[in-house]
């Protein structure tokens, strides 16, 4: 009898830890939606916006940015990113710099536009 019981409990235990990851990730997902509609309207970068690990869990892994220099768009793997997963999105605009322009000398930092389920171009930049 106490390990039918067991078993129930633990069956009944996946199930909600189940339940409530896929809670978590609609949270994070609508958390990511949010900002980037806020970002589209208000021309951001947006304070407060969600972690990293918020955005890769929501199912928002990339970041578009620009440089204000030079114009050229990038596409920013978040999971590659060298920083603490609990960094905060908009954070990173002044870490994240436009290779292009450092060969004139100039590394601006980075304008944050949107954070995008997957890459929009071949290649990224970090």
């Amino acid at each position: 009898m106490a390990r039918a019981m067991t078993t129930i409990l633990a069956t009944q235990a996946a199930e909600a830890r189940a339940k409530g990851e896929a809670l978590i990730r609609q949270a994070d997902k609508l958390l990511c939606e949010s900002w980037n509609e806020r970002m589209w309207a208000d021309g951001g970068p947006i304070d407060p916006s969600p972690t990293v690990d918020q955005a890769i869990n929501g199912g928002y892994g990339w970041l578009e940015i620009e440089c204000p220099r030079c114009k050229s768009r990038r596409d920013v793997d978040l999971a590659a990113l060298r920083h603490p997963p609990t960094t905060l999105v908009h954070d990173l605009a002044s870490r994240l710099r436009c290779s292009k322009c450092a060969k004139a000398g100039r590394r601006p930092s980075a304008t944050l536009l949107q954070l995008t389920p997957r890459a929009r171009q071949a290649t990224s930049e970090t």
